[in-house]
């Protein structure tokens, strides 16, 4: 088939493709530009949303932890803590009572009777309080105590020894009166807690 149209025509139609083919470039770069546009808006949107919704998390949360009055539970922690802190030093020097009377009872010479038992400030140390029937008797019950062979205690002192005259002293079986303040040794079985080994049979 031949083109008889004059060459001015033909190159209209020629352009007029072209231009075709750029609107159709243009559309599709439009199409492309609106696409990018709604993803970007979208993403916006969406972590916009998410950052109002945290911060609304967040001061929620404040307001609930004021409420709780946190600084007051943290307190009470701490003063239940130091609470705990204070029974486990008073248990650490804890007395095993039942096994310690049967110690003194075998340090005890036969004409001493115990009375009383006090446990000192210091509380590494007890008093012993007794009625003896002589003031001898009353020093034989501190040295006693203060042999190193019974690895009860370190030493023991006397602290008064007051004896009775006259007719209250034949009145009765122990008319002295004895307090020996005896200073426990330092790995003594008898504390609950110890940080020496307690002996065997204790």
């Amino acid at each position: 088939m031949i083109n008889l149209l004059p060459p001015e025509v033909k190159q209209d139609y020629r352009y007029a493709r072209r231009n075709r083919r750029l609107v159709q470039w243009s559309l599709a770069l439009f199409g492309v530009i609106v696409g990018v546009g709604l993803i970007t808006g979208t993403g916006l949107f969406v972590m916009n949303t998410s950052a109002n919704t945290y911060r609304e998390h967040i001061a929620t949360t404040q307001k609930k932890l004021a409420s709780d009055n946190v600084a007051e539970v943290q307190k009470q922690v701490t003063t239940i803590s130091g609470d705990l802190k204070l029974m486990l030093a008073v248990l650490s020097k804890e007395i095993l009572f039942s096994k310690l009377l049967e110690r003194l009872g075998t340090l005890t010479p036969s004409d001493v009777v115990l009375t009383n038992l006090t446990i000192s400030q210091t509380v590494s140390a007890i008093d012993v309080t007794a009625q003896t029937a002589s003031y001898s008797a009353a020093t034989q019950l501190q040295v006693n105590l203060s042999d190193p062979t019974n690895q009860l205690f370190s030493k023991a002192d006397i602290v008064s020894i007051t004896c009775a005259s006259g007719n209250a002293a034949t009145n009765t079986k122990y008319p002295c009166v004895a307090t020996i303040r005896a200073q426990f040794t330092q790995n003594n079985p008898f504390l609950f807690i110890n940080g020496g080994k307690a002996k065997a049979g204790v």
